[in-house]
């Protein structure tokens, strides 16, 4: 499937920064893809783009055609969803006794988080896309809020899992992201995050032609990265899975990508990460 991307909007912000992940000023170029700049970390080796757009103009890319995108590919989207929560464990439906409270960040139109109410629990979303979000509150009757996280005015430790699927490499600053995420997470809650691996085989075959490679992501995660700034972020990693060996439309023979798709999961080297991390007690 494409990834969903749009040429940034005329007039967007951007600035120099320092490294998302470690705080390191010193870097070196890595990819140019149209008129963004990838570079890497000399030092934790994060990929990321540098200038970097600024959030509330890269918010703004977010508008009825991501709106489209989304509730044409809704379908799939859940399926992948649920597909990584098994992987790392975690089944929607196996709920303990007593309603539970989830938040989804980056709901867009709410069908993850419809799924997870018709199963028992208490759920909530964050979506920056207007049109995506009110379809998920006036369609089907949910409590979704529209904007930023660090704009959510709830209580801190008030959710038992927190998710969010292909939210982390939209935003441009990281470990306040997650700093938000532990503060809003209950001790011993869960945190569910999926992204792209770029070090993953896609990612070292297509170099700045892999379908993650885009304006849009402002850092792409390899697996060491993405558990760094979890630890970095006092969260105690528990698992982690990768799967996705070729794309459909890579261009290679379809015996290849069965038998990449299937040594993806085991050998860890998929197209798409998921982790699971808890906040301790």
């Amino acid at each position: 499937m494409k990834t969903f991307s749009k040429v940034p909007n005329p007039g967007e912000k951007t600035r120099i920064i320092i490294c998302p992940l470690c705080g390191n000023k010193i870097y070196s170029n890595h990819w140019k893809i149209n008129d963004s700049s990838f570079v890497k970390c000399s030092k934790c080796s994060l990929i990321y783009q540098n200038p970097q757009p600024i959030a509330e103009d890269v918010a703004l890319r977010y508008d009825n055609s991501y709106f489209n995108y989304e509730i044409t590919n809704e379908n799939i989207f859940l399926n992948l969803i649920l597909l990584g929560l098994k992987d790392v464990g975690f089944i929607p439906a196996n709920i303990q006794t007593g309603t539970r409270k989830i938040l989804d960040i980056g709901c867009a139109t709410g069908l993850f988080l419809e799924f997870m109410k018709k199963n028992g629990w208490d759920a909530y979303g964050v979506e920056i896309c207007e049109s995506a979000a009110d379809y998920g509150i006036i369609n089907r009757n949910l409590n979704i809020y529209k904007g930023f996280l660090e704009n959510l005015s709830v209580p801190h430790n008030s959710f038992d899992i927190i998710h969010f699927s292909h939210v982390i490499e939209h935003i441009n600053d990281p470990l306040l992201f997650l700093e938000n995420v532990y503060n809003l997470l209950k001790p011993g809650g869960v945190v569910y995050c999926v992204t792209p691996n770029i070090s993953g085989f896609q990612a070292r075959l297509f170099k700045q032609k892999w379908r993650s490679a885009i304006p849009d992501h402002l850092v792409l995660y390899s697996v060491k990265t993405l558990k760094m700034l979890f630890k970095n972020s006092n969260f105690k990693v528990i698992k982690y899975k990768t799967w996705g060996g070729l794309c459909a439309n890579s261009g290679y023979p379809v015996f290849l990508k069965k038998i990449l798709d299937k040594l993806a999961k085991p050998l860890g080297f998929g197209d798409v990460v998921i982790i699971k991390a808890v906040k301790p007690h």
